[in-house]
């Protein structure tokens, strides 16, 4: 797919005494919703099957952890093809290191690009993984790491975080949380600038990614100069369109995300709660500008689409992409999925103009 082909919507605001992200041109239609998913996004799929995964809402946490995903499916379609997996997208080092957390220390791995034109300081990205808040590790999603740290020139940091059951709400948030308050603070020790500090997530870690930016605004702490929204999970409205037209998608469905609810809240009284699910604040102006990615063929589309409306309406600085013809956990498929690709370097260059404009302010 080339950029003329996903539909893209710009929505830009004036932040400062100009627009950051350029003039607003936004769509007169809406993204589209649904579609046959391409030929290399069906291989994935297909991939996943093969594998003769059980589906996760038949399983208890534990079972559910080991099925097969969209990047077990990528490991075996790279090394069909001939392709090591391990050296795809790879940078020039990554370091495993622990981040003080509110409850015990977490695992992160900083992943530093090769191809900068400066040795730094660089900017940094704290990443935060998909999952359902039940599911996955930074080894899952290491692959969007990898990318963002190429495409972006910006050291990236995939934090862990605590997972539901054994931890319910709000334990990923508090993590997530503790781990960009001591990025902040510490992106010198590996050859970051502080003051360049990004958050990127995917899915759940869209959410947890949405939510740092909020209660960065809200405690008056340094706020990220920017967050990366891919596919977020940021409402919990399952009337959208998107929910209707894609509720028996793959890898995603509607039943999964009912499943990942029960396991990580206690109390149903915090669906209400806008640090739960940031789509719910009555007030998103002063956040950090963003971009907001989602899939055409994804539960999530609808609510990822009025995230950034509603951005746009609060006067935040907001592009918005709708990718067609490819799934939830697209991102990161950049090695067998050319769309993902696209997408990829469409989030880096985003972030590169990101870093770029807030060296100027």
């Amino acid at each position: 797919m080339t950029r003329q082909n996903s539909n893209r919507l710009y929505l830009a605001a004036v932040v400062g005494t100009v627009g950051l992200l350029g003039v607003a041109a936004i769509a007169d239609d809406k993204p589209k919703i649904g579609g046959a998913p391409t030929p290399q996004m069906q291989a994935v799929l297909d991939e996943i099957d093969a594998q003769h995964g059980t589906p996760v809402t038949d399983l208890g946490a534990k079972d559910a952890r080991k099925q097969p995903n969209a990047a077990t499916a990528a490991v075996a379609i790279l090394k069909k093809q001939g392709k090591d997996p391990a050296t795809a997208d790879a940078v020039q080092k990554e370091d495993n290191i622990k981040i003080p957390g509110p409850v015990e220390k977490l695992d992160a791995r900083v992943y530093t690009p090769g191809n900068t034109e400066t040795n730094g300081p660089l900017p940094v990205i704290v990443y935060y993984h998909g999952g359902g808040f039940v599911l996955a590790t930074i080894d899952t999603y290491e692959s969007s790491a990898r990318a963002l740290a190429n495409q972006s020139k910006a050291i990236v940091v995939s934090v862990e975080y605590r997972k539901a059951p054994e931890y319910k709400w709000p334990a990923a948030h508090d993590d997530a949380w503790a781990a960009y308050q001591w990025v902040t603070q510490h992106a010198g020790d590996f050859n970051g600038d502080p003051k360049k500090v990004a958050v990127a997530g995917e899915s759940a870690g869209g959410n947890l990614a949405a939510a740092v930016s909020q209660k960065a605004k809200e405690q008056n702490a340094q706020l990220p100069v920017f967050q990366l929204l891919i596919y977020p999970w940021v409402d919990n409205d399952m009337k959208r369109e998107s929910y209707v037209t894609n509720a028996m998608a793959k890898p995603l469905s509607a039943a999964m995300m009912t499943w990942f609810t029960q396991n990580y809240l206690d109390n149903g009284q915090v669906l209400n709660d806008p640090h739960l699910f940031p789509f719910k604040s009555t007030s998103l102006s002063g956040l950090p500008p963003a971009m907001v990615i989602t899939a055409a063929i994804d539960p999530l589309q609808s609510e990822g689409y009025a995230y950034a409306m509603k951005l746009k309406e609060a006067g935040v600085a907001v592009e918005y992409k709708n990718y067609e013809g490819v799934t939830h956990e697209f991102f990161g498929l950049g090695g067998v999925v050319d769309v993902a690709k696209q997408a990829e370097t469409d989030a880096g260059q985003a972030l590169q103009r990101a870093f770029q404009m807030s060296q100027k302010m």
